[in-house]
C-alpha cells in the first residue's frame, strides 16, 4: 500500500471549515442582535425622516410602528414571538391606521427571515401563515381586482425571506456535513497511519525476538554440558521467547490489513538502508524525474525504526513529486546524520510551473497526516510548503537517546 502524503497539498481539497464571508457572518445566529438592532435603527430613521411628509400618521399608525420596533429586542431570543407580534402590528396599522404601515410591514418580513434562519420548521410555518393572513386581510376588501398585488406582496413579504433563509440554512448544513466528513477522514487517516506504524514496529520487534530465540536454541545444542541450572535458564529463555514471538505474530496478524501488500511493512536492516534509498532514487529516475541525491553513509548507524521512516518518507515524497510536479521536474534529496539526528529534506522545482496561491498556503491536508504521524512518533516535526515554483518537505528525527 502506497500512502501519498502530498495529495491534499498539491490538489484542491474540501476545506473542513469553509471560509466565512461578510454576509455569512452577518447571518450567523450569534449576530441576530446586530441584525435586529440595525432593523430597529432603520425603522426609527424612517419615522424621523418621514420620506413622505404629506402622509398623515395617526395615533394607531404610531402605536403600530413603535410596537413593531419594540419587538426587535424580543425577537433576539424569541423569534416566533417577534414574528407574530410584527404581523399583528402590521395588521393593526393596515386596517385601522391612516398611513402606509411601512415600518410594521418591513418588520414582519424581516422577522420571518429571522424565523427562517433560526427557528424550527414548525415555527417557520406558523410565522409564514401569520404573514400570509395579515396580507390577505389587508387586501381582502379590494379583491379580486388587486389579486396580482396580493401575489406580489406575498412573494416579497413571505417568499423572499423564506428563500433566503432556507438557502442560508442549507449552506450551513452542507458546511457542517463537510466539516464532519473532513474530521472523519482525518481521524481515519490518522488511525490508518498509526496502525501501519504499529505493524512495522511490531514486525521489527518480532524479527529481533525471532533472532534471539534462534540464538538461544542454538546455544542449547552447541554448548558443552553445563550446569543443569544454566540449561534450565536456557530452556526458560527459549520457551518464553517462543511464546512472545507467537504473541507478536498474532498481534501483527490482527493489525495487518489483509488487503494490503505485506511487503510494505517488512523492516529494513540498517546496513541495507543506503541500497534501499538508492533503489528508490533509481526508480524515480526511471520514471522520468531528475533526482540529485546526497545520502550520508552514516545512515547505516540508524536504528531500524528511524531507518524505515527515512525510507518511507523518501518513497512517498518522490512518488508525489512525480505525480504532482510532472516528469520534467527536478528533485533534490538530502539525507544526513549529525550527532545522531537525521536531517531529511526533499525539494522540487515544480516542473517549472508556478505554484497557485491558494495551494501555496495549504499545508495541513489529510495527505500529510500520515507523514506527520510517522515523524511525530519518533519525536520529530514535519515542515512543508512552497518554495518559489516548487515544494519543500523537511524533517529532523532526533537521536534515539533524545526521544
Amino acid at each position: 500500500m502506497v500512502r501519498q502524503p502530498w495529495d491534499a497539498v498539491r490538489a484542491p481539497r474540501l476545506s473542513p471549515v469553509p471560509r466565512l464571508g461578510m454576509l455569512t457572518r452577518f447571518t450567523d445566529d450569534r449576530f441576530a442582535w446586530l441584525r435586529l438592532t440595525l432593523l430597529g435603527l432603520s425603522g426609527v430613521g424612517y419615522l424621523v425622516l418621514r420620506p413622505h411628509p404629506e402622509e398623515t400618521y395617526g395615533a394607531v399608525d404610531w402605536v403600530a410602528a413603535v410596537g413593531a420596533l419594540a419587538l426587535c429586542p424580543v425577537a433576539v431570543r424569541w423569534p416566533l414571538a417577534g414574528s407574530l407580534g410584527s404581523s399583528l402590528a402590521y395588521l393593526v396599522g393596515a386596517c385601522f391606521g391612516q398611513g402606509d404601515p411601512v415600518v410594521p410591514e418591513v418588520g414582519s418580513t424581516w422577522m420571518l427571515l429571522e424565523l427562517a434562519l433560526r427557528a424550527t420548521q414548525r415555527h417557520v410555518v406558523i410565522g409564514t401563515a401569520a404573514v400570509v393572513v395579515t396580507h390577505v386581510v389587508d387586501i381582502w376588501p379590494h379583491l379580486p381586482g388587486k389579486f396580482p398585488n396580493l401575489v406580489f406582496d406575498l412573494l416579497i413579504s413571505a417568499g423572499l425571506p423564506l428563500l433566503v433563509g432556507s438557502n442560508i440554512r442549507a449552506s450551513r448544513r452542507l458546511a457542517r456535513h463537510a466539516e464532519h466528513r473532513a474530521t472523519a477522514e482525518a481521524q481515519a487517516a490518522r488511525s490508518d497511519e498509526r496502525a501501519a506504524i504499529a505493524r512495522e514496529l511490531h514486525d521489527m520487534v518480532a524479527h529481533h525476538v525471532a533472532s534471539m530465540v534462534l540464538r538461544v536454541g542454538v546455544a542449547r545444542h552447541v554448548l558443552p554440558a553445563t550446569d543443569p541450572r544454566v540449561t534450565e535458564v536456557f530452556d526458560d529463555l527459549h520457551a518464553g521467547g517462543t511464546t512472545a514471538l507467537a504473541d507478536l505474530r498474532r498481534l501483527v496478524a490482527v493489525l495487518r490489513d489483509p488487503a494490503a501488500d505485506g511487503s510494505a511493512y517488512v523492516p529494513i536492516e540498517p546496513d541495507a538502508l543506503p541500497d534501499a534509498l538508492a533503489t528508490t532514487v533509481d526508480r524515480a529516475r526511471r520514471a522520468g524525474l531528475t533526482v540529485d541525491a546526497t545520502i550520508d553513509p552514516a545512515v547505516t548507524s540508524l536504528d531500524a525504526v528511524r531507518g524505515l521512516a527515512v525510507l518511507r518518507l523518501t518513497q512517498e515524497g518522490l512518488t508525489n513529486v512525480a505525480k504532482h510536479a510532472g516528469p520534467s521536474a527536478r528533485a533534490t534529496l538530502t539525507v544526513r546524520v549529525n550527532a545522531g539526528a537525521v536531517h531529511w529534506e526533499l525539494m522540487d522545482d515544480g516542473g517549472g510551473a508556478a505554484v497557485p496561491t491558494a495551494l501555496a498556503s495549504t499545508n495541513d491536508g489529510h495527505g500529510l497526516v500520515g507523514m506527520r504521524e510517522r515523524v511525530e512518533v519518533l519525536g520529530g516535526s514535519l515542515t512543508a510548503g512552497a518554495t518559489g515554483t516548487g515544494w519543500r518537505l523537511a524533517t529532523v528525527l532526533p537521536a534515539a537517546e533524545d526521544r
